[in-house]
């Protein structure tokens, strides 16, 4: 498994066409966290945002074993993809908009790694990322999805503009809007991060 952790997304991609089950589990591994953190921050629900994750690869494991995989290293982009079309789809399906929800949710910072800090420091960080959390949440959908793809699944704005269906220029303008409207919401609320 070591050896397999070292190879490049294409490298596993193939070999688990050839059969390899262990390099499927290294991509799972490698990405599970950007993915996952995307989904439930555009669906705001924690075990509809694992379900989600599950249809990804699901769809992804599909797409590899039929042979039709062709985005040669851009695997990443390509899975967000899925699950943003698949968060879409849901939402499509239900006939509702997302909801947007207060303090009383799971913290999605909860599913991020973070190393064992004092209690202080702990409890600052998750202060912090509370008000991040609720700023983002009073952002018009458009554009606190830009910010979401961008900072959390770390895309670039061509991704993005891809996953979203509008121009590169749009996504631009919406993540300038977005953080123009933090800066606002900061400086209303007299928050300093």
């Amino acid at each position: 498994m070591k050896a397999l952790s070292k190879r490049t997304d294409n490298e596993l991609i193939h070999l688990f066409t050839n059969g390899n089950a262990d390099a499927l589990e290294i991509l799972v591994l490698r990405h599970k966290d950007k993915l996952y953190t995307s989904i439930l921050f555009l669906v705001k629900d924690k075990y509809l945002a694992e379900d989600i994750f599950q249809d990804v690869f699901i769809r992804i494991i599909d797409t590899m074993r039929s042979g039709r995989y062709t985005e040669e290293g851009k695997f990443l982009p390509w899975a967000m993809r899925i699950a943003h079309n698949l968060c879409v789809d849901h939402f499509r399906k239900v006939k509702r908009t997302p909801t947007i929800r207060t303090g009383e949710d799971k913290d999605i910072f909860e599913v991020l790694n973070f190393s064992e800090d004092s209690a202080e420091t702990s409890i600052i960080r998750r202060q912090s990322h509370d008000r991040v959390r609720d700023m983002l949440q009073s952002l018009p959908e458009d554009q606190r999805e830009v910010i979401i793809l961008r900072h959390y699944a770390d895309m670039s704005f061509k991704e993005i503009a891809a996953a979203t269906n509008c121009s590169i220029n749009t996504a631009l303008g919406r993540m300038r809007y977005g953080l123009i409207n933090l800066r606002k919401l900061m400086t209303q609320k007299q928050i300093a991060l």
